[in-house]
């Protein structure tokens, strides 16, 4: 058979910050979307949308040609997906397309199991937090083989502005959790040189101006700082539980693998007990009040 699916009917599962408006620029570029969530507000807001909601992910999943899941990890991917046989629904050959943050190695060993299933599996989770996911211009990093990218590559292009192909099943995971640690690390270097700097009587205003117009520059500096953390508004949308969970997905990688690579071990390390003392829930740019001890 050919590799190429014209896909019509996608099922969604997971309509939360992120999802949500996925699904809905999928459903603008033509496609059927079913989608599923644990609540009625976001199955009301996918119908209002133009989508179908559906009372089970069995039920989303029943002759789709693609499956979307938009979840917190990848044990609840793959629960979703096997609990139930719930992913037995979908039509042979369909493409499994796992945007959330998962671990390479579990997504490597789910590949596997969708195979004998007759199922294809994508790993594509996504950068640009809920504001590119708003706008349809996410950053999505594909791991699976060249034929299955391309089956899906127009819904890809729905919901995201750049598409890396970044190799085999496990490696777009891989790379998301790299993002991530690079991400959070130089979080903790700009509040950490804020502190810093404020504790020798320089403005923390003028600290990030001139890191943003120096070496120092990142995207902590240019769009984190300010915004979010020197104002107190803490709004960036993007949890610090799934910071702290990505970093340690990339910690695990490393170890697993043999790498002794001691920034990335103490920058999980640093995140984890954050998450511990304020809650997972918190943004992730609210790390200033455990960083802060003038707190």
């Amino acid at each position: 058979m050919s590799a190429t699916i014209n896909a019509t009917r996608v099922a969604f599962i997971g309509l939360g910050a992120m999802g949500q408006p996925m699904a809905q620029h999928l459903i603008s570029a033509g496609f059927e979307v079913v989608g599923f969530d644990l609540s009625p507000e976001a199955k009301a807001k996918l119908s209002a949308a133009g989508g179908r909601a559906a009372e089970t992910i069995s039920e989303a999943m029943l002759g789709a040609d693609v499956a979307v899941t938009m979840l917190p990890n990848g044990k609840i991917v793959r629960d979703a997906l096997l609990e139930g046989n719930a992913c037995g629904g979908l039509k042979p050959h369909a493409v499994v397309i796992d945007m959330s943050s998962s671990a390479p190695n579990d997504t490597r060993e789910l590949g596997s199991e969708l195979s004998n299933r007759n199922l294809r599996l994508v790993d594509a989770p996504v950068s640009g937090g809920v504001k590119r996911a708003v706008s349809g211009t996410l950053t999505i990093m594909a791991g699976g083989a060249d034929s299955d990218i391309d089956a899906v590559e127009p819904l890809l292009k729905a919901v995201g502005q750049q598409v890396f192909r970044t190799g085999p099943v496990g490696s777009g995971h891989a790379m998301k959790a790299i993002n991530n640690f690079v991400s959070g690390a130089g979080v903790l270097a700009a509040i950490e040189g804020v502190l810093l700097g404020r504790a020798f009587g320089l403005e923390p205003e003028t600290i990030v101006d001139i890191l943003n117009s120096s070496s120092g520059k990142n995207n902590a500096t240019e769009v984190k700082m300010k915004q979010f953390i020197l104002s107190e508004t803490f709004g960036s949308g993007f949890a610090l539980g799934l910071m702290a969970k990505d970093i340690r997905i990339a910690a695990d990688l490393a170890k697993t693998i043999g790498l002794r690579l001691e920034a990335l071990a103490s920058t999980a390390d640093t995140w984890d007990a954050a998450q511990a003392k304020l809650g997972p829930s918190e943004d992730h740019t609210k790390i200033i009040a455990y960083l802060d001890n003038s707190l």
